[in-house]
């Protein structure tokens, strides 16, 4: 857990003060650090984490509406796509924008806790991108996206790559249009059990990387009837950024959302 989350120093947040502050955003900045200035202090009880966590998630909850509000005006079609580490957020993001940028204009937040690499990779499509790092934060939260929109140009398309973590990310509303989990079959089949709030609150479940199913264990029908058990009637995309397999379902997916945001 982090310091955002509550976990840290009682009272104390990485975003408990007003979006608007004398922040310097000239120029071409594309890189923010929001990691805590202290590390977490044990010994709280139960009902303080549940206050504190409380008032975050109602101020989180403001910005996001914030959010949300912005890119509607912008006729701005947003998809926050959380994971596990590894579940191939990144490499599905560039094959997406390889094949969807010169139709649509997009932008990418990619979150972190350290590096610029996968912000790095994102532009080297031509597509921009800003890398926030949470530090020892274990999510994006919508404080953060408003710092990312005061920068990214306004676009059609904006893809939030959350940071690799299937708990957090799940309780922060980032003022997005969908919300897609990606679940890899690298991972076992009873994910969606074990972390339920991750697939409960997903528009969309992308199964990556089934060109390797020929070469593990992972028992696909079982994993979607896991999924449908949390949120029955879930869409799935079974899909493969490297052989391309899939991809077509998705952009017709993603399409779909960004006719409905643009019309």
């Amino acid at each position: 857990m982090c310091d955002i989350c509550g976990c840290g120093e009682p009272g104390k947040s990485a975003h408990a003060h007003d979006h608007h502050h004398p922040h310097d955003h000239g120029g071409q900045a594309r890189r923010f650090s929001f990691a805590p200035e202290t590390t977490g202090l044990p010994g709280f009880g139960p009902t303080r984490v549940v206050e504190l966590s409380t008032r975050l998630l109602d101020r989180n909850d403001a910005y996001a509406a914030d959010v949300a509000t912005r890119l509607a005006a912008a006729r701005t079609f947003a998809a926050n796509l959380l994971s596990s580490p590894g579940a191939g957020k990144t490499t599905l993001l560039v094959e997406t924008l390889k094949r969807i940028s010169s139709r649509w204009s997009c932008a990418v937040i990619e979150g972190d806790q350290h590096t610029d690499l996968d912000a790095k990779r994102v532009e080297a499509t031509g597509v921009p991108a800003v890398q926030l790092n949470t530090g020892k934060g274990c999510h994006l939260d919508a404080h953060m996206v408003l710092h990312a929109l005061d920068v990214l140009p306004s676009v059609q398309c904006l893809l939030i790559e959350n940071v690799g973590n299937l708990i957090c990310p799940a309780g922060f509303k980032l003022g997005e249009t969908r919300r897609v989990v990606l679940l890899s079959v690298t991972e076992g089949e009873d994910k969606p059990l074990k972390y339920p709030d991750a697939f409960a609150g997903a528009d969309l479940m992308l199964l990556t990387k089934i060109d390797l199913l020929p070469h593990v264990d992972f028992d696909v029908v079982r994993c979607l009837e896991y999924a449908r058990r949390i949120k029955p009637g879930l869409d799935v995309i079974e899909v493969s950024a490297r052989s391309g397999e899939g991809m077509e379902a998705w952009i017709a997916w993603l399409s779909a959302g960004l006719r409905r945001s643009v019309d």
